[in-house]
């Protein structure tokens, strides 16, 4: 097996500039977007892509272009910050005359980032002139140092390609977080227990290979409060296993329970009250009705 890439990409831009065009494109079929609706939980993933050799987690950043407003999860945290936590930036804009000032907000949050910043310029077939296109290029060039530009058409699919190679380029080594055929938000309780199984997993290293699984017991929204409780299952094979998961005095299981809940707060968008029981469960990867519970597939275990 060759090594694979995976990461986080925040794609941002006004709206209407072709976010959801561009993806639709990349991933080849019609995806669910995340509304810009203010009540829409911000910040969960958009879109997944899955290649050979790399996964890209599209994160939607609806209002980024309001002055002083902080999204989904990162609502604790200034913008720039969202910004720090992810491997690729890709800002949207399109080849008009003038720079609009929702571009130049944009542009100023973004200034001192580490993260490197991509500048794709969508609906290049509506600008015949490349001599134009090059005028616009500079301008945005002006006033930040972006690490590419990638001109594009989402509507026609020129230049996708190109595109695909340069996302590729900033993702770095690491897991395939989502199955391959999976191109959207999955089910809020399935995102809950892959995040921590993959807790599990991480901390627990080879100890317990892949005997675990997570079941997501409730999942609800606290009455008038922005706040969902989340009681969580850990199945496991074997007692010895059992006192592993907890750990000495329950620290191992504080350790996924912490990790875990800062990173569903973080794509689902609220804060987390999570709460996680180990029950040994001998036979799962014996049963099919457990396995199709859990949301595995026999044949890829």
């Amino acid at each position: 097996m060759g090594k694979f890439y995976s990461g986080f990409v925040s794609l941002i831009g006004r709206p209407n500039v072709g976010k959801s065009t561009l993806m639709n494109c990349l991933i080849g079929e019609k995806i669910a977007i995340t509304s810009n609706k203010p009540q829409t939980t911000r910040n969960k993933i958009t879109s997944i892509l899955t290649k050979d050799d790399f996964q890209c987690v599209f994160l939607d950043t609806p209002g980024i272009h309001k002055p002083h407003h902080k999204l989904g999860e990162y609502m604790m945290r200034a913008v720039e910050n969202t910004f720090q936590e992810v491997d690729l930036i890709l800002l949207l804009v399109e080849p008009i005359d003038s720079i609009p000032e929702a571009d130049l907000t944009i542009l100023e949050k973004l200034k001192g980032l580490k993260t490197p910043v991509v500048l794709v310029i969508n609906k290049i077939d509506t600008v015949p002139d490349k001599e134009k296109l090059l005028g616009i290029i500079d301008a945005y060039r002006s006033l930040y140092p972006f690490q590419e530009v990638v001109p594009i058409s989402a509507s026609t699919g020129s230049n996708t390609k190109e595109l695909l190679t340069v996302i590729r380029k900033y993702l770095p080594e690491g897991p395939q977080y989502f199955p391959s055929d999976m191109v959207t938000d999955q089910p809020e309780r399935q995102i809950a227990s892959e995040i921590i199984r993959e807790k599990a997993l991480y901390f627990l290293q080879d100890e317990i290979p892949h005997g675990i699984a997570v079941e997501i017991m409730a999942m609800k929204k606290r009455p008038d409060q922005n706040m969902v409780d989340v009681q969580a299952l850990i199945y496991c094979e074997k007692d010895s296993h059992k006192g592993i998961i907890i750990g000495k005095h329950g620290s191992m299981l504080k350790k996924i329970g912490t990790y875990a809940r800062e990173d569903m707060q973080r794509l689902l968008g609220s804060p987390i009250f999570l709460q996680i029981w180990v029950k040994v469960k001998k036979d799962w990867r014996d049963s099919d009705f457990l396995l199709k519970n859990f949301g595995y597939d026999k044949k890829n275990m």
